[in-house]
């Protein structure tokens, strides 16, 4: 089971930090009995890993080499592979920089580094066999993808980004077999890769006939990209409404000291 982390972002919309948007120190973890920073990237590492994930290959960029160092032994117990995307150009483009090592039988998550959300058991909520999208529902989905569906669960369109959104319910992770995998990256191909965002390739995936579902389960979802989503978080994770399911599950042989802390933070 593989897990696409893609990571090649500028984040421009919270920088300057001086390290990777992915390794922005967001809440804790415990290591034995000391406590840690836990970078953003982690919390969706760690919801791969409860799924069953063995490997998580992050797509990253020139000028990111700090994400390989700070996940160069892996993640409990899943190995970590790292692939290169030269231009951040999209997310079609950066999650299908890691084709080659999808095989057609095994199952294959997909989000977003610099996202916290709720439940962490999320992904576990998802068929295998099918392109199912785990939904959220947001105050603002203009800003994302909204998914509208049928009575039945079924995906009829996405909406990307758009200002009258039908619905405030937005896709905040994927899962799919390795087959459909193939199967959009060939079609993402044959459009020239003209879908920059992928739920305008899942629409034309759709209208050729394919099928998509939705499970809204989700009950929280931050982009931490922007100050005003780190601010909330925060806040979030300090809530006695919403909290971790477990204690995170730690490194293997991983040298904590290359966490980074924000401008202004004691190290």
């Amino acid at each position: 089971m593989l897990g696409i982390v893609p990571a090649a972002g500028r984040g421009s919309r919270i920088q300057p930090l001086g390290f990777s948007k992915e390794l922005l120190p967001v809440g804790s973890r415990l290591d034995g009995q000391t406590e840690r920073p836990c970078a953003v990237s982690e919390y969706l590492v760690r919801r791969m890993v409860r799924n069953g994930v063995d490997r998580i290959c992050f797509i990253i960029g020139s000028g990111k080499s700090d994400i390989l160092e700070y996940y160069a032994a892996g993640y409990d117990t899943a190995a970590a592979i790292f692939v290169a995307q030269p231009s951040p150009i999209g997310l079609c483009d950066a999650i299908f920089r890691a084709e080659p090592l999808v095989t057609p039988e095994e199952t294959v998550l997909i989000g977003l580094p610099d996202t916290i959300w709720f439940p962490e058991d999320g992904f576990c909520r998802l068929a295998d066999d099918r392109l199912s999208f785990l939904m959220f529902p947001v105050d603002r989905p203009e800003l994302f993808d909204a998914v509208v569906l049928d009575q039945s669960g079924r995906v009829e369109q996405i909406q990307v980004k758009q200002a009258d959104a039908a619905t405030n319910w937005v896709w905040g992770a994927f899962k799919m077999p390795g087959r459909i995998f193939h199967q959009l990256a060939a079609l993402w191909r044959q459009r020239d890769g003209f879908d920059e965002y992928f739920g305008t390739l899942v629409n034309a995936y759709l209208a050729a006939g394919g099928e998509a579902y939705g499970v809204k389960a989700g009950t929280a979802y931050v982009d931490v990209g922007t100050f005003d989503g780190y601010r909330t978080a925060l806040r979030l994770l300090e809530s006695n409404d919403v909290v971790e399911d477990e204690t995170p599950p730690m490194f293997a042989s991983q040298d904590l000291s290359t966490v980074p802390t924000l401008p202004g933070e004691g190290a």
